[in-house]
Formats: C-alpha cells, sequence, structure tokens
C-alpha cells in the first residue's frame, strides 16, 4: 500500500495510538519496535480494543483485512506526517534548544491561541514518534502549528526537519544538556543549530535571543531573522525587555516593540524565564497579535509538569522543578533561589543526567557554588554527587531522601526541589 492509500485510511480515521493502552474506538493502531517491546505483538489486542486498522511490518500469525502490513512502521508513521504536513499552507513554527523549550512553547502558544486556530505538541512529545504524532494530530482548521524538537545527538533535529518542513523556528538556548550524546558544548552547538541549517536554506523565518552571541554567530545567513532580547538601546531588536521583579513570580517590563504593554505580571518562578517571555512577546507581535491578547496570555499562564511551579505544601512553600536538569539551569534555579526573600531556605538538589565524562566535574561546580550561599538545609540526591557532597547530606536514592523527608521536621520553609526527570524529585511531595 502506497503512502496515498495510507492517507486516505487515516482521513477517515484521523487519530493515531502506538499504545494498546491508550488506545480509543477507532483509532489507527501504529506497531512500533523498541529495546523492551514489538508493537508487532499486540496487533490482535489493538483491533479487539477497537482498532480501525492495524499498521504492522512483521508478520502477525493471523488474517484479517484491518492489518496493513508495511516495510518499516516507523517510517510509514514519518512518512504519513510528512504527507499530511505537505497539505498546509501555514506557518509551522519549530522549537529547540537546551533548557526553556517546553515553557516557551506553552507560552508561544497561549499568546497565539489567543488569535489564531493553533495546535501544538502536547506535552514533550518531541521526539521521532513524538513529532509525526503532534503533525497528525493537526486538524484542517489549523491556522499555525508550533513543534517542539528535543535532541540529545546530532542529526536528530535535521531529521526532524524533513517532516515537519518548519517555516519559522528559534532556539531557546545552547546550554550544558545531554553533552555525553552531543559530544560537547560544540557539539550542542551543532546539534541544535541543524535547525537554523534548515531555515537557511529554505528561506525561513528565524527568531533569535540577540542576548546570546553563540546564537548571533549561528544564525548568520539566514535570510529572515526577528531579533528580540534585553538591551532596549540596541536598535535592531524588534522587542526588547527586562526583569522588573522576580519574587516570588516574574515580572517583565517592555522597553521596545510594544505600545500599550508596559510590565508583564507573569505566574512563573524565575527571572531565567525572561528569555521565554520575550520570545513569545516577539512572535506574537510577528504574527500580528493585538498587544493586550500577548499581556493577558502570559499572565493567565500558570506552569505545570513540575516545571518551576510554586506550591504550598503544608507550612512550606515549595517551588517544584523537577522536570529537567543540566548545569546551566541548575545555577540558574539556584541564583534565582538564592536572591528570594526568607530566611529559612531548603535546597534538594537532584543529580544532573546524560553529561558523561564531565558528570564529576560539573557536579562539584554545583556543590561549590552551592557554598556561596547561605541555607538552612542542603540535601544532594543521586550518586552522582556522592564523590562531591562533603558535608551536605547526600542519599543515592531518593526513596532515602522522601524518607528522611517525611521525618525531617522542615516547617515554614522555602524549598527549592530540582533534579533530572529520571531522579524524580516530586516523590519527596507524595
Amino acid at each position: 500500500m502506497d503512502i496515498k492509500e495510507l492517507y486516505q485510511i487515516y482521513l477517515r480515521h484521523p487519530h493515531i495510538q502506538t499504545d494498546t493502552r491508550k488506545l480509543k474506538q477507532g483509532d489507527i493502531f501504529v506497531a512500533l519496535k523498541g529495546p523492551n517491546f514489538n508493537g508487532n505483538d499486540y496487533a490482535k489486542t489493538a483491533l479487539d480494543a477497537g482498532a480501525s486498522y492495524c499498521i504492522v511490518d512483521e508478520e502477525t500469525g493471523f488474517k484479517d483485512p484491518r492489518v496493513i502490513k508495511v516495510e518499516d512502521g516507523l517510517k510509514a508513521l514519518q512518512d504519513l506526517a510528512l504527507h499530511h504536513r505537505q497539505q498546509f499552507r501555514i506557518p509551522f513554527i519549530a522549537i529547540t534548544g537546551s533548557n526553556g523549550k517546553t515553557t516557551t512553547k506553552e507560552l508561544v502558544h497561549a499568546v497565539l491561541s489567543s488569535t489564531y486556530t493553533t495546535y501544538t505538541t502536547i506535552g514533550n512529545l518531541n521526539n521521532h514518534i513524538g513529532i509525526p504524532l503532534t503533525i497528525l494530530s493537526i486538524r484542517p482548521d489549523a491556522e499555525i502549528a508550533i513543534i517542539e524538537m528535543g535532541a540529545n545527538h546530532q542529526k536528530e533535529i535535521a531529521g526532524y526537519c524533513v517532516y515537519a518542513l518548519p517555516t519559522h523556528g528559534l532556539i531557546t538556548n545552547c546550554g550544558k544538556a545531554h553533552l555525553e550524546g552531543f559530544g560537547g558544548i560544540e557539539g550542542v552547538r551543532k546539534g541544535k543549530g541543524e535547525l537554523y541549517d534548515y531555515l537557511r536554506a529554505h528561506k525561513g523565518t528565524a527568531f533569535v535571543n540577540w542576548d546570546y552571541d553563540y546564537l548571533r554567530e549561528m544564525c548568520r545567513g539566514i535570510e529572515h531573522i526577528v531579533r528580540y532580547g534585553s538591551d532596549a538601546r540596541d536598535e535592531g531588536l524588534y522587542v526588547a525587555g527586562d526583569v522588573s521583579n522576580s519574587d516570588p513570580f516574574l515580572s517583565v517590563g517592555i522597553s521596545k516593540g510594544c505600545q500599550q504593554i508596559k510590565t508583564i505580571h507573569t505566574k512563573l518562578v524565575g527571572d531565567y524565564n525572561l528569555p521565554n517571555v520575550l520570545t513569545a512577546v516577539a512572535v506574537g507581535k510577528f504574527f500580528q497579535v493585538p498587544e493586550d491578547r500577548i499581556q493577558a496570555a502570559l499572565e493567565q499562564y500558570e506552569a505545570t509538569n513540575s516545571r518551576s511551579q510554586l506550591m504550598q505544601k503544608g507550612s512550606n512553600r515549595v517551588i517544584l522543578d523537577a522536570y529537567n536538569a543540566n548545569p546551566n539551569s541548575m545555577k540558574a534555579a539556584i541564583e534565582n533561589f538564592a536572591r528570594m526573600e526568607g530566611g529559612r531556605k531548603v535546597l534538594i538538589l537532584g543529580a544532573m543526567m546524560e553529561l558523561g565524562a564531565d558528570s564529576h566535574a560539573e557536579h562539584l561546580k554545583l556543590v561549590n557554588l552551592i557554598r556561596q550561599y547561605t541555607w538552612q538545609e542542603v540535601v544532594l540526591v543521586g550518586a552522582d554527587f556522592a564523590d562531591v557532597a562533603d558535608g551536605y547530606l547526600h542519599f543515592n536514592q531518593t526513596r532515602e531522601a522522601v524518607d528522611w523527608f517525611k521525618q525531617s521536621g522542615i516547617e515554614n520553609s522555602l524549598i527549592l526541589l530540582k533534579g533530572s526527570r529520571s531522579m524524580q524529585m516530586e516523590k519527596l511531595l507524595d
């Protein structure tokens, strides 16, 4: 069956699922394979659960006209996504970066959806499976699409662009994330820069934070660049703004590019969210979203999914930032936390993953940073902290920290909980 025939089936049943546990009546089930599973084994289960069709790439052992055999299930999913993408003549905005890409995506979506029918990546479905699924979730009424692209090694972003075909794009930053896969910071820039490469080759538009010198260099040669940043004196900036307050929530003063917006009072914790807010303002202005809608969207947005959430737990205020962590985001979070009002501060940090050979040095740098401030308590969690904790309370496992926290008697304190996703630091609040 060629892709055009497969697409006609998709048009009749426009919901794709790769997990039988989440399957709904009428969905098309695509069998994918991974290190510990083979979706082909679940074809019968999918049909019994109500799948309209099953796309498989191995013999199933039973006959059914609803089973469609292809050479490669993943490639079929990506080819189907490309064919669907080619039906649209609307802006497709790709977002990548080491830190802040999901928050930026959510803020940009909040702004654009105030004016346009906007589709975006749900959660963090930002890989070789999630991006095709996101594209295939876009309905004919779409006016703008936002695609988040995650990567931990080179050539991934380039591969995503083949079927996402972005018309616009932005890189939030290039930091010390996934160093193991990228092979160092230059590898990170090369990998993330593949989005710029695509925009350069296809005459796309890049939104560039002009505060980052390396992004200025990386975007050279792109024909259409929208510049924004914090330096209002720079005449080349489309939008400029800076932090006016960040305790406990970030307020951003807009100094250039907006006639009506003076200050945006967000519900985001941390001045490290300034670039994310400025990005959303710049993108909104570019797509002619009225300024009052830009401001309202950004002021109403509340973080979820353990991303810089400020919450009350008993007598304690907790900043839960446990979705991800790398040296750059850790440093920003700790420095912001140190500046916040409150005498009783408790720092509970989980280890940073995927740093490869740099892991020991980066965890040591973090401990040295912590020593520059005064805390009521510091707790370090994870084996990567074992050799550098030096006097601070340390646990190898999160469950050990959970047990300690329950017995700690910590009250009337401000607590920062941050760590890599795999550390599951949010369990301390269960």
